[in-house]
């Protein structure tokens, strides 16, 4: 489903300012278009600085495009990994089938910016959100949006809410599933046919299919963390066939799952159920919905995805990169960077120092970590070595684990041609929008 692309081609027309972080004052004032047209390099901003690499992401999107078409399932890429809609756009051109988001807001957000097929995969039960809901659905019949329910309650206070509003839009919803110790979802399969059943019932919702979330049940690749996540999609999958039996659903149904840790599972499992031709009465479209995958990392995905294995001819790349400078040295074994947890993200693994920025530069001491960081400051734990090794004012160029929390923390992040480049150049700049 498409985007506004002229709506996305606006924002190079943004007025920069100092509440860009990182940008020099050479740029305030220019829009970012004409901060472009100055050929910049990365090493006219300040840091510390987010950097996205664009030939990683050119290789992530051809790996995910192409890895989905060849299991046969639809990608729904999560939107709030990045909240850029100038990466959404990229990905619905490289055939993406919609854009998952989390709440009203991030879907309010995509609609300003024309996403035409959205899922939110979370209930929506905030009474100001289901009246805008309904009354976009009505105004724009052609917009397809689908949410989760996990509970009979959930479903009647959607019911109920909806109506107060004027019209007859009904609400497409998919009913959650999820298991012991997991996040939001009906623990059981009995538990969820009888949240089917409520919304059978209902005046303003219809059934849309069944999905969840395998990601909140395993944190690693071992035999019972595998063994948990293809339980649990099993069952989904169960599910899903009670329900098309029972003649719970209308003509179509979509089955749903997946994060960027297990999508090859989630292919396993549930790719067997796609059939878009109804011919088991019910036409079926299975979507997962990774999101991580397009900017990866050089931590918790590069470690757990099945896409960065070394051995795959073309892996997903990590494409984006912290840049901090050494403000103190005040031990030998001890630099201190200028950034910190509000610049780069800490919740998934430190950064990783890779190394010196410049042509110039000494080499980093391959034994180099990070072993915290505080608002604004990086320990970088430097054993063996010198003073000297790492001088004041030098860059270092950092690896990063988990881009959902990396991009929340900047307003504006350039883009740059090789993050390995003696000099990058900035080729252009992406707008979040948290």
């Amino acid at each position: 489903m498409a985007i506004d692309d002229e709506l996305v081609a606006a924002l190079a027309d943004r007025t920069l300012g100092p509440e860009h972080k990182g940008l020099p004052p050479a740029a305030w004032g220019r829009t970012v278009r004409e901060f472009l047209d100055t050929a910049p390099t990365l090493d006219q901003l300040e840091t510390p600085v987010l950097t996205i690499d664009q030939a990683a992401v050119e290789t992530n999107l051809a790996v995910m495009a192409d890895w989905t078409k060849a299991a046969g399932v639809q990608l729904a890429p999560h939107g709030k990994t990045t909240m850029a809609p100038q990466l959404w756009a990229r990905q619905l051109a490289a055939g993406s089938w919609g854009i998952t988001l989390a709440t009203v807001w991030q879907v309010q957000l995509a609609r300003s910016f024309g996403v035409g097929r959205v899922v939110l995969a979370n209930s929506l039960v905030d009474p100001v959100g289901l009246r805008w809901l309904a009354e976009e659905s009505t105004r724009d019949p052609a917009f397809e949006f689908v949410c989760w329910v996990d509970s009979a309650g959930t479903v009647e206070l959607m019911d109920t809410q909806l109506a107060a509003v004027p019209g007859s839009a009904r609400v497409r919803v998919i009913v959650e599933l999820g298991g012991p110790n997991g996040r939001t979802g009906a623990r059981t399969v009995e538990a969820a046919h009888a949240i089917a059943a409520a919304v059978d019932r209902s005046a303003r919702l219809t059934l849309a299919g069944v999905g969840g979330y395998e990601g909140a049940l395993a944190h690693d690749r071992t035999p019972e963390a595998i063994d948990a996540v293809r339980h649990y999609l099993g069952e989904l999958a169960r599910l899903h066939r009670e329900l098309a039996a029972a003649g719970r659903y209308p003509a179509a149904a979509i089955v749903t799952a997946g994060g960027s840790a297990y999508p090859d599972l989630v292919v396993d499992c549930l790719s067997g159920l796609a059939d878009e031709e109804g011919a088991h009465g019910v036409s079926t479209t299975v979507v997962l919905r990774s999101g991580a995958y397009l900017i990866h990392d050089d931590g918790f995905y590069a470690g757990i995805s099945p896409l960065a294995a070394p051995h795959r001819g073309r892996p997903l790349r990590s494409a984006m990169h912290g840049w901090a400078r050494t403000v103190s040295r005040p031990e030998p074994e001890l630099a201190l960077l200028d950034a910190g947890k509000r610049d780069f993200p800490f919740d998934e693994g430190l950064p990783v120092p890779q190394l010196i920025a410049g042509p110039d530069g000494p080499p980093l001491n391959p034994a180099a970590t990070v072993s915290a960081l505080n608002d604004q400051h990086t320990f970088l734990r430097l054993p063996g070595s010198t003073a000297g090794e790492l001088p004041v004012g030098s860059v270092v160029q950092l690896g990063l684990s988990h881009p959902c929390t990396a991009f929340d923390k900047w307003r504006l992040i350039p883009v740059i041609d090789d993050a390995h480049a003696e000099r990058p150049r900035i080729v252009d700049f992406l707008h979040t929008f948290f």
